[in-house]
């Protein structure tokens, strides 16, 4: 990132960031900073919402106005925001463990009311912040303090349940490739809906090293050789699928917005009463 685009669009007094050396979560800033800028965001009017976790430390580093909210609550919040200013562009940060646990039910409902707001999930597969637990999106049989002998649940996968309650966009991305990451963003700020971009996000200090995957470079091959673009996967079999990561956009759809809906049924019943 340059140094003019740092100024911009972070809080430069507050770097050096608080993350772990080799934790992803700096690389998925950048590119969301590359996004807004291709997108020519104006940060005057620019919200960024976040629960609890690593990931939410992201939007203290955003110079835009922003709420660090309490765990799990983060779409909560930013639905009041949208509601109560329809004209702010919204954007959620959230960890897996914040998103897809204590926050499922509010990530379900905001994504089925197609509400026009950017969610992003860096997805680290553990509890970063609190040491490393499991969380829903830790692959089976993975090792975790809270799970010494092997996580026994399968994972949760976030971009299908997104996609299966109606949002108008998911994508999933890798921290290994920064500029696909980028566009899939690009895409999903254009999109007026729910957009869901879920980010693997390699955790070295917890989530590798007790699962001895290596250092963060180590991590990043990983990444670079268990996922596949959802191009080249339409055209595999499930064999040859198996224990692949599919990234890309997965779903794009045109669904109505439920901000403008409100907004219409607000004016058409004062048109109706007289008040």
């Amino acid at each position: 990132m340059s140094t003019a685009l740092a100024e911009k669009y972070l809080r430069v007094e507050r770097l050096p960031h608080i993350w772990c050396r080799g934790c992803g979560h700096g690389i998925v800033l950048g590119a969301l900073v590359r996004a807004m800028d291709e997108v020519g965001l104006d940060l005057d009017r620019t919200v960024v919402v976040s629960g609890i976790g690593c990931a939410s430390r992201a939007a203290g580093y955003l110079n835009c106005d922003g709420l660090h909210t309490t765990h799990g609550r983060a779409l909560a919040f930013a639905t009041g925001v949208k509601l109560a200013r329809p004209e702010l562009r919204v954007i959620v940060i959230a960890g897996d463990g914040d998103l897809a646990a204590i926050g499922g039910n509010h990530f379900i409902h905001a994504a089925r009311r197609n509400l026009d707001l950017t969610c992003i999930c860096f997805n680290n597969q553990v509890y970063g912040m609190t040491s490393g637990q499991h969380s829903p999106t830790s692959p089976r049989l993975s090792l975790a303090p809270t799970a010494p002998y092997g996580h026994l649940e399968r994972e949760f996968d976030l971009c299908e349940l997104a996609r299966a309650v109606g949002a108008g966009y998911v994508a999933r991305a890798a921290a290994y490739n920064p500029r696909a990451m980028t566009r899939l963003l690009v895409r999903a700020l254009d999109l007026r809906g729910f957009s869901f971009v879920e980010v693997l996000s390699q955790c070295p200090t917890y989530f590798g090293r007790r699962n001895r995957l290596g250092g963060a470079v180590d991590m990043l091959k990983w990444q670079k050789e268990h996922t596949v673009d959802v191009a080249r996967a339409r055209e595999m079999d499930p064999a040859e699928l198996e224990g692949k990561v599919v990234t890309g956009e997965l779903h794009r759809a045109e669904y109505p917005e439920y901000t403008a809906a409100y907004a219409e049924l607000v004016s058409r019943v004062k048109g109706e009463t007289g008040r």
